[in-house]
């Protein structure tokens, strides 16, 4: 329980605080940095715990090298929309009493674009995490927390014109619940990080076989 506690209040502010900073024009551009700054605290706090993936793509990840188990993996993915949905919900009523105006949609009219965008940020972000987290020097630690934070960062910078630079099933979950997107553009949003997380990981493991296994 301690586990799926920790992925739904991670998940809970990372949606929290995309909500509150990206329907803010003051400091909307900022809102790559607040992200990444609560992803980092997050995965420092939780990630002894859980593991600190706070999005179904690393989870994912994590089930496809055993990191966890298959019942886990279902548990973590239920927490983490969970916290999507009412932490959308939360950020809405507390944009709106904050004398906010209507939450922007983002109109997605190029959706090949937008998977490619998600799938190469989420890729990078992925093969970064891992070479960090998965290392034998890394068993126990958090150190993953800034590699992670800095990857998230840049490629949201790099992508976030083309998709919003998501890269997090859960986040776009909690996006749509917000109105930041619409319904019918979700599939990108589950797609291409599922896809480019897939493939980080593949790439790992490739990367991480020894010789002899060819």
């Amino acid at each position: 329980m301690k586990k799926y506690l920790t992925e739904f209040i991670g998940v809970f502010f990372l949606v929290l605080t995309a909500v509150l900073t990206a329907q803010q024009p003051g400091i909307a551009p900022m809102a790559p940095w607040a992200l990444a700054g609560i992803y980092m605290v997050m995965v420092y706090a939780g990630g002894g715990i859980s593991g600190g993936h706070y999005n179904p793509a690393l989870t994912l990840v994590a089930l496809m090298n055993r990191k966890i188990s298959r019942a886990d993996a279902l548990y973590y993915l239920m927490a983490q929309l969970i916290a999507a949905l009412l932490a959308a919900s939360i950020g809405v009523f507390l944009h709106e009493c904050g004398g906010g105006t209507a939450i922007v949609s983002r109109i997605q009219e190029q959706g090949l674009c937008v998977v490619m965008a998600e799938f190469l940020g989420t890729f990078a972000f992925t093969y970064a995490l891992m070479q960090v987290a998965f290392a034998p020097s890394a068993e126990g630690s958090v150190q993953h927390g800034l590699t992670a934070a800095i990857a998230l960062m840049a490629m949201s910078y790099t992508f976030g014109r083309l998709s919003g630079g998501i890269f997090n099933p859960a986040l776009g979950f909690g996006a749509g619940v917000a109105g930041m997107i619409a319904w019918e553009d979700l599939w990108v949003y589950i797609v291409g990080p599922c896809m480019g997380a897939a493939a980080g990981a593949t790439v790992y493991q490739l990367l991480q076989a020894k010789e002899d296994d060819y």
